[in-house]
């Protein structure tokens, strides 16, 4: 069975739905009946900082806390959707910060986070308000998958700016629903 997991990278205020989940949330209407989703707010969560000692300790503790939740969602998961705005050609600040947290687990000690990443699917539905400035993003995500030996799923962009924006986008509704058609 798979298992979906949405992390929404929005930095919108709590109870505000934004463009870019609009449009995860309509492609995950034709996911199968029987696919589990859960679904993440990332901003709402209390990630640490990352801080960069691989080349002194080499080694990192099991997360705590928001970071094992994130951790175990993401080891659970067969499917990963970044579900990520553009903010200045890149994902925002609490995918980013998602990302760091990956560099730490590579490294804890009996955790076989790459090995057990592997073979997943990462998939990214992003909105901005144009899709030529999308594209360093979504080559990060890809790149990402790459070095995790995760399946690129590619991305399912639609036109965002102001609330309900994307509702406008009837290319990226019509894409919305046959975005997960390949599983």
């Amino acid at each position: 069975m798979s298992h979906f997991l949405f992390l929404n990278a929005s930095t919108r205020a709590p109870g505000q739905v934004g463009n870019t989940e609009t449009l995860a949330r309509r492609a995950a209407e034709a996911l199968p009946a029987d696919a589990k989703q859960t679904w993440l707010a990332l901003a709402g969560l209390d990630l640490p900082a990352f801080v960069d000692h691989r080349h002194t300790t080499g080694v990192y503790p099991m997360p705590e806390g928001d970071a094992k939740q994130v951790l175990d969602a993401l080891l659970a998961a067969t499917d990963v959707v970044f579900v990520s705005p553009v903010y200045w050609f890149s994902v925002p600040s609490p995918l980013k910060l998602c990302l760091d947290q990956w560099s730490a687990w590579l490294r804890v000690p009996g955790l076989d986070f790459k090995a057990r990443m592997a073979g997943k699917r990462l998939w990214v539905v992003a909105t901005s308000g144009d899709r030529a400035k999308a594209q360093p993003m979504l080559d990060s995500c890809r790149l990402c998958a790459e070095f995790m030996g995760m399946e690129w799923k590619g991305a399912l962009w639609g036109k965002g700016g102001a609330p309900d924006t994307v509702l406008t986008d009837q290319a990226a509704l019509a894409a919305a629903e046959a975005y997960f058609a390949p599983i």
